[in-house]
């Protein structure tokens, strides 16, 4: 299969951005991701300057769209590390070009697409996961700053009203709870389960992304 157009540069962007928020803490800037290439003097206030000129130097005219899908188990760290350090951070800078569709995962045994098994009070993951599913559906665009919002949280579940308040005013929280508590959360919980498993080659960790529907190489 043919390597996306745009895959080295969206992969080279995210390690830059990893490093770079790895080795600035964020009090340094007082910018947000998003706005750390509009001039020179925040990308040099930021620390950034060279990652900029990089990706514009990279960055073809006209680019077309690029689809990357994410699936993830909402608790795990090693998610909220790539969040918080890649993902986030890459799509604020190419959002322009740069569509993120978030599939979270819930190890809970659901294959069949009507029937889902209720989150147990011990399974606060199955929880967050019913209630980012029906986030990312009823808040559209807002979606990833939303999830992005619950879990940089210390307590992702009693963040999730603030964070659709703030990042989606138009998504009430009854709509939120409609769905969490109706027929349509466990739909969408069931259909995450059943992109996850369909993915090919398996997946061998979570996260996991994928690029136009294509999994990039694993570094040996």
């Amino acid at each position: 299969m043919e390597t996306p157009a745009l895959l080295p540069l969206v992969l080279l962007l995210m390690v830059l951005v990893q490093g770079s928020a790895m080795t600035h803490p964020k009090p340094a800037c007082r910018y947000p991701p998003s706005q750390w290439c509009h001039s020179l003097e925040i990308a040099v206030q930021c620390k950034v300057l060279k990652q900029c000129m990089e990706l514009r130097a990279l960055r073809p005219q006209n680019a077309p769209l690029v689809s990357v899908s994410v699936f993830y188990r909402s608790l795990c760290p090693a998610w909220r590390r790539f969040l918080v350090h890649q993902l986030f951070p890459t799509w604020s800078m190419l959002q322009d070009i740069l569509r993120v569709h978030l599939v979270p995962y819930s190890s809970s045994k659901g294959a069949p697409s009507d029937w889902f098994v209720p989150c147990q009070p011990e399974d606060p993951e199955c929880s967050v996961n019913m209630i980012e599913s029906c986030v990312l559906e009823l808040s559209g665009g807002s979606g990833l700053e939303v999830v992005s919002c619950m879990e940089t949280s210390a307590d992702v579940l009693s963040a999730a009203r603030s964070c659709v308040r703030l990042f989606a005013p138009s998504v009430s929280w009854a709509a939120v709870q409609s769905c969490v508590s109706g027929s349509r959360g466990p739909l969408l919980v069931n259909q995450s389960i059943s992109a996850t498993r369909a993915l090919s080659p398996s997946p061998s960790h979570l996260p996991w992304v994928t690029i136009n529907g294509v999994s990039p190489p694993e570094p040996d």
